[in-house]
């Protein structure tokens, strides 16, 4: 099955160590980075996917795999 999460943030170094850490756990980026701005600040997103063994449960936790 293959999972999806977006990652969204204030565009600053926590945010590219959240994707990082994601990357280093096997999760791997899906498409180009998106930026905006709030008013106050940029905000950046990034679409990332994995795939892993199984059928898709809506109580998985992404964030932990």
């Amino acid at each position: 099955m293959k999972l999806y999460r977006l990652l969204t943030g204030p565009d600053d170094s926590a945010f590219c160590h959240r994707v990082t850490e994601a990357l280093s756990r096997g999760w791997q980026l899906h498409g180009a980075p998106t930026l905006t701005f709030n008013g106050e600040r940029v905000i950046a997103g990034q679409a990332i996917v994995k795939e892993v063994d199984g059928d898709y449960q809506p109580d998985i936790k992404l964030g932990e795999l």
